[in-house]
């Protein structure tokens, strides 16, 4: 393993992340752990190279931040949600810790989606990390095979082979509005406060919004998280479709009262009620309302919960650090 530290001080090898990472290009054959002093990076990092490490000093003061958006010209068009990122991960087998993620361009409102982080990687892990932003917060690919509206994918995963990924993020921090989680991977969320910001709106945010390919076994799965928000009581649902055959599942997740009696939201397509999975077990809280989630949701036996376990759904060296704490 190759270290190379980061300090905005000069101490360090270098005082940009980036530039660590370009050098890191020269050990291919190695992990190369990038160790980062706490400080507030303004970066738009970009990493292709597998076997990456990013570790922070500290999840509070190891701050990556920028500030694209949507609504934002680029050249003679604007930029859009994929060309938004803070930080884009293609690399496969890559780790971050103690690092916030931050996407600062302000509510989706006015500038539009604007993604703290992209991963596209495979087997990639997030633990002790923080993810702030507001529309699209955090997109976990690959894309979908087909945009809806022409040119909508266009950024670093456009024309990439659409290969199956599978996440894990574990004691982390997410927060956003709208489908504030969105993409394909099989990701699990272990542990996570998931807050959702108050628009002071009707519909405040959609938690997740999956595009899980029809032959993926699982999409997002949420175990013994905590969902929060200062929203008002019932304008919170906990997902709705990018594409017809998404599946999310909480278990064992703690839910406050802006979560919506009625759980989840069709964005609008009937049809996508047949081939959803969106479901629930366990579910505990003053926004655990399950006798009155939406009839096509399903409430899962402790049988059928079973299939939701950490084991099951990931790669043992991924959960290996997760030993004791499960």
């Amino acid at each position: 393993m190759k270290d190379i530290i980061v300090s905005l001080d000069g101490s360090g090898n270098y005082t940009s992340i980036q530039l660590a990472i370009d050098a890191a290009s020269q050990y291919k054959d190695e992990t190369v752990r990038i160790l980062i002093k706490n400080g507030t990076y303004k970066e738009k990092l970009f990493i292709e190279q597998s076997n990456i490490e990013l570790i922070g000093e500290s999840k509070d003061k190891t701050i990556i931040t920028y500030n694209d958006y949507g609504k934002k010209e680029f050249g003679e068009e604007l930029m859009g949600t994929f060309r938004s990122y803070t930080v884009f991960i293609g690399g496969d087998h890559f780790k971050a810790e103690n690092i916030t993620f931050e996407n600062s361009a302000g509510p989706g409102t006015i500038v539009g989606q604007a993604i703290a982080v992209y991963a596209n990687g495979d087997q990639a892990v997030f633990n002790n990390c923080k993810f702030l932003g507001s529309q699209d917060t955090l997109f976990t690919g690959p894309l979908p095979l087909k945009e809806i509206i022409p040119g909508g994918f266009k950024g670093p995963g456009e024309h990439l082979e659409r290969k199956p990924t599978c996440q894990l993020y574990s004691n982390c921090y997410i927060k956003g509005d709208i489908d504030f989680i969105f993409g394909s991977s099989k990701t699990v969320f272990y542990k996570c406060v998931i807050e959702a910001i108050d628009r002071n709106m009707k519909e405040n945010a959609y938690i997740t919004a999956p595009s899980t390919p029809a032959n993926q076994d699982y999409g997002y799965v949420f175990i013994e998280c905590d969902l929060i928000s200062d929203a008002k009581e019932e304008t919170v649902y906990l997902g709705r479709p990018w594409r017809n055959e998404g599946k999310v599942a909480y278990i064992n997740c703690w839910m406050d009262k802006h979560i919506h009696r009625e759980g989840w939201h069709n964005w609008n397509k009937v049809e996508a009620e047949a081939t959803v999975e969106f479901v629930e077990y366990n579910s505990k809280g003053p926004g655990a309302k399950l006798e009155s989630r939406a009839k096509w949701a399903k409430v899962l036996s402790e049988v059928e919960a079973r299939k939701y376990s950490i084991e099951k759904i990931l790669p043992n060296e991924m959960i290996k650090g997760l030993s004791e704490s499960m």
